[in-house]
C-alpha cells in the first residue's frame, strides 16, 4: 500500500511516475519549457477580448516559455472537434475563450484529466483540471467614468455592449458608477447588439445614440468608435487602447492584461501545480491585470487627470473598492 503521506511529487520522482499517476487517477501536469499551449477562439485574434489573451501568450512565446497555436473563428457546433484534437495532440494547456465554446471545453477537460485547461467563463471551476478566468477589470472602468463624467456636456452618454452578460455587466456598471461620482446628473442610454463582432451594427446603434444627444460613447464593441469618429463626439475604449487609431476621439481606455493569469497558469504546469481554481482575482487592478490608458493632457483636463490619479491609488491601496455589479445597465433617459 503507498504511504498515504507520500506527496504526489515524491511519487513522480520514482521511475515508474506514469503508472503510478494511472493508478491513483491523479492529473500529471508537470512539463518543461517551452510547454505547448493552444487558444480556441469563436471570433476574430483582433477582437478586444481575444487580443488579450493573443498578447499574453506572444509575449510568454517570446521568452521561450510555450510554443503557442491557435484557431480563430471556430462555429460552437465545430467546438468540441478542435479542443479535442488539441487535446489528442498533447497540449499542455488549452485555453477555450469564453461562452459558446464553454460546454465543449468542459466536456473534453473531462475525458482528458492530465491536461490543463483554462476557460474564460463566470461560472465555477471544474476539478481537477479546469480553470477558469474573467475580465474583472471594473478598477479600471470605474476610471474612464471619472473622465467620461467629466467630459460631456449634454450630460448624455451612450453605451453599446455586445450581449447583457455578467462580463460585459459589470464593466459598464464600473463605468456608469464612474461617471455618477463626478456627474450625478448625466444619464445613460444603453443598448446590446447580440454579438460579438459586428461593426457594422455597433455603428449604427451608436449613431442613433449620438442623434438623441450622446457626446461621449462608451465603446464596449468595434465600430462605436467609427461613429463617434465621425459626428465629432468623444469616445471611451474597452480592454484595449485604440487612441491610435482614433486620435482625438478616444479620451480614456480600460486595458486589460492578461499577463498574470496566463503566465500563473504556464508556471502551474511548469511546476506541477496546476489545478482547478479561479483566476479572476488576477484581473484586478492591484494585481496587475489592469490599468487606464495613459491619459492625454490634450484631450483630458490636468484637474480630471489629477483626481483620476488620486482615485487610482486609492484603488490600489485598497482605500477605495470598486463594486462588482453584474446585473444588467438600462437606459436611464
Amino acid at each position: 500500500m503507498i504511504d498515504g503521506m507520500m506527496t504526489r511529487r515524491l511519487l513522480l520522482q520514482g521511475a515508474g511516475a506514469a503508472a503510478l499517476v494511472a493508478a491513483l487517477g491523479l492529473p500529471a501536469f508537470a512539463k518543461p519549457k517551452p510547454i505547448a499551449v493552444a487558444l480556441v477562439t469563436s471570433v476574430p485574434i483582433e477582437q478586444q477580448w481575444i487580443s488579450r489573451l493573443h498578447l499574453a501568450l506572444k509575449a510568454a512565446e517570446a521568452r521561450g516559455d510555450v510554443t503557442y497555436v491557435y484557431s480563430e473563428n471556430v462555429a460552437n457546433t465545430d467546438a468540441e472537434r478542435v479542443i479535442r484534437e488539441y487535446a489528442e495532440a498533447k497540449k499542455d494547456l488549452i485555453i477555450a475563450e469564453a461562452f459558446g465554446l464553454e460546454r465543449a471545453a468542459r466536456k473534453v477537460a473531462e475525458d482528458y484529466p492530465d491536461i490543463a485547461f483554462l476557460m474564460g467563463s463566470s461560472f465555477p471551476e471544474q476539478a481537477p483540471n479546469f480553470s477558469v478566468f474573467d475580465n474583472y477589470i471594473q478598477d479600471a472602468s470605474y476610471l474612464t467614468g471619472i473622465v467620461a463624467g467629466k467630459e460631456t456636456k449634454s450630460n448624455v452618454i451612450g453605451m453599446v455592449g455586445g450581449y447583457a452578460i455578467p462580463e460585459v455587466n459589470r464593466l459598464m456598471q464600473a463605468f456608469m458608477a464612474g461617471v455618477l461620482s463626478v456627474n450625478p446628473d448625466a444619464k445613460f442610454l444603453v443598448s446590446f447588439i447580440n454579438s460579438w463582432y459586428d461593426p457594422p451594427k455597433a455603428k449604427e446603434t451608436a449613431f442613433a445614440m449620438i442623434e438623441k444627444g450622446a457626446d461621449v460613447m462608451y465603446a464596449e464593441r468595434f465600430g462605436v468608435s467609427d461613429a463617434a469618429k465621425e459626428k465629432g463626439v468623444k469616445a471611451i475604449g474597452n480592454v484595449i487602447d485604440t487612441s491610435e487609431q482614433y486620435p482625438g476621439t478616444v479620451i480614456a481606455s480600460a486595458l486589460w492584461h492578461m499577463e498574470p493569469s496566463i503566465d500563473k497558469a504556464i508556471n502551474a504546469v511548469v511546476t506541477d501545480s496546476f489545478k482547478a481554481e479561479s483566476y479572476g482575482p488576477l484581473s484586478h487592478m492591484a494585481a496587475g491585470g489592469c490599468s487606464l490608458a495613459p491619459l492625454d493632457p490634450k484631450l483630458v483636463p490636468q484637474d480630471v487627470i489629477d483626481l483620476v490619479k488620486a482615485k487610482e491609488a486609492e484603488i490600489k491601496s485598497g482605500a477605495f473598492t470598486v463594486a462588482i455589479n453584474d446585473e444588467e445597465p438600462k437606459s436611464t433617459l
